[in-house]
């Protein structure tokens, strides 16, 4: 499932963010590239060891932890450091898929990627091309979202980005392991939550309706996740 989250940053955040990324250092995108997608990616990336970037990452995480959309979707146990990237006139990142392990940097803690985020930083009319295309067991999906919104898709699926025709694209970019493994386990939490939150708005938080099926939720979390 393919889950768009908006506005995970306003747009003057965003400006902020920006301001700093236009003085940071950038480096080719393949140095950090594995044997299977260094002959395919082609574009840059800020030094991750950079302090300006982990500020970036913090700044991020900590508006993450202030998104409930997020929290239900992706029911978050550990999140890698958000990474950034621009993509320019010509430049593009072949079909791959990401690697199922990753280190957390600067630690030894390694990181099973259930999740994978895309956080547009870039308006749409920036730039033409970059779409972030998504192959997904029914059809290829396409998307490009305004800055500072977010896309959350199965780490699992193979992907790619178009290449840039005109102007700029940036983003940050990161991975996530869920408490919950199974990706179809995973969704039908969501999608339970979601009617939860629904039925709150349209009957309260006391209604029977609502404590019955968030009793259910939590008996069914208790059984999958993972801590």
């Amino acid at each position: 499932m393919i889950i768009v989250i908006p506005q995970v940053l306003n747009l003057d955040q965003v400006k902020q963010m920006r301001q700093h990324m236009d003085q940071a250092n950038w480096q080719d995108g393949r140095n950090t590239a594995g044997t299977q997608a260094i002959g395919n990616k082609h574009n840059q990336q800020l030094d991750q060891d950079d302090p300006l970037t982990q500020q970036l990452a913090d700044f991020i995480l900590a508006a993450l932890a202030r998104q409930p959309e997020f929290v239900a979707a992706a029911l978050p146990l550990k999140i890698l450091p958000p990474m950034f990237n621009r993509y320019r006139q010509g430049e593009t990142y072949g079909l791959h898929v990401d690697n199922a392990i990753r280190l957390i940097p600067g630690s030894a803690t390694r990181l099973r990627t259930d999740l994978s985020a895309t956080l547009f930083l870039a308006e749409q009319n920036e730039y033409e091309g970059g779409e972030l295309e998504i192959e997904d067991q029914y059809d290829t999906q396409r998307i490009k979202l305004d800055a500072g919104d977010m896309v959350l898709y199965p780490s699992t699926s193979l992907h790619r980005i178009t290449p840039v025709t005109r102007g700029q694209r940036l983003a940050a970019f990161f991975w996530i392991q869920s408490m919950v493994r199974q990706h179809e386990q995973r969704q039908a939490l969501y999608q339970l939550d979601n009617t939860i939150r629904s039925l709150t708005t349209d009957l309260g938080q006391d209604a029977k309706p609502v404590l019955d099926l968030t009793q259910v939720y939590h008996k069914l979390l208790r059984q999958l996740a993972d801590t």
